[in-house]
């Protein structure tokens, strides 16, 4: 059999990691808030970037928009399973 110099690349396999014990809606629910209070920080300093100013209001809407995509998920956790599953 001839030998070969190129090793085949593979990552290693990921750790098995147990599931997360108590992680339920009340987890989430607070890392969503995190993740807000994290965002309105940005909207913050990207507001006085010392960029163009059109580069500046773009940041800030992206950064409005994702603050709204946030909330709504956060939202949607509160409805709990009110969206009926086929049968």
């Amino acid at each position: 059999m001839a030998m070969s110099t190129v090793i085949p690349f593979r990552r290693p396999p990921a750790p098995a990691t147990p599931a997360r014990a108590g992680c339920d809606v009340a987890a989430v629910a607070g890392d969503l808030l995190d993740v807000l209070d994290r965002l309105e920080g940005l909207v913050a300093r990207a507001a006085v970037m010392d960029r163009p100013r059109i580069e500046v209001e773009r940041s800030v809407q992206h950064l409005l928009d994702a603050i709204s995509a946030v909330e709504r998920a956060s939202d949607t956790l509160g409805e709990g399973s009110s969206i009926s599953e086929p049968a």
